[in-house]
């Protein structure tokens, strides 16, 4: 089965219900202008609590190495996911210590072949674009483009996601794994259960990412 990253994490309870269904990655952004935004103190007991075959992914937009580095090591990150425009000897820097996602926003004239500056990233992640938003958009994008990522390495599919349309996604690209915020929630930061299980089972029913 295709691989499951809930984004957006705010709170045990839906940390919890994303593990029971399933999931390998949770993410915990730390942009502060993001609504899904969590202090490290609040994700590192989330985190604390997590087993090791889940992995802990923390989001940042343009930040600077050292505050990353800081949260990281307080909250016990597995990942970090760079969702802004970082160099890649930001990639290269951090790479020792931290898997680095290293996400792109897919908007009309992106070529794929922007990811080979990254060659030290453990995984790159492909979402919608918004003017505004970093992460959870829900907007869509081509999924061709993921697909033809998959040759610089492990790709994450986002953007726009949901329980009805995941399925379509992951035969298209059969992508590494798929993420999702907006497509599981109630509300910003706030995960609806009927959505995640139904997320989980159209994933399911996808079929194997291979």
């Amino acid at each position: 089965m295709t691989l499951v990253k809930i984004c957006g994490i705010t709170n045990w309870p839906d940390a919890k219900l994303a593990m029971d269904l399933g999931a390998q990655f949770l993410g915990f952004n730390f942009y502060r202008k993001s609504p899904r935004h969590i202090e490290p103190q609040s994700a590192r007991r989330i985190a604390a609590k997590l087993p090791k075959d889940v992995a802990a992914a923390g989001v940042f937009v343009n930040e600077r190495a050292d505050v990353m580095d800081s949260v990281g090591y307080q909250v016990k990150l597995d990942f970090l996911q760079l969702h802004g425009e970082e160099p890649p000897r930001l990639v290269t820097e951090l790479a020792p210590a931290y898997g680095i996602i290293k996400a792109f926003r897919v908007r009309p004239g992106f070529r794929v072949t922007a990811l080979s500056r990254y060659s030290d990233a453990a995984a790159f992640l492909l979402d919608g674009f918004d003017a505004k938003k970093r992460g959870g958009t829900g907007r869509g994008f081509d999924w061709s483009k993921a697909e033809s990522a998959k040759r610089f390495g492990f790709v994450f599919l986002a953007g726009g996601l949901t329980a009805e349309n995941v399925g379509a996604a992951i035969r298209a690209a059969r992508p590494y794994a798929v993420d999702v915020a907006s497509g599981v929630e109630s509300s910003p930061g706030k995960k609806d259960p009927a959505r995640m299980r139904a997320f989980f089972r159209a994933v399911e029913a996808a079929g194997p990412n291979r």
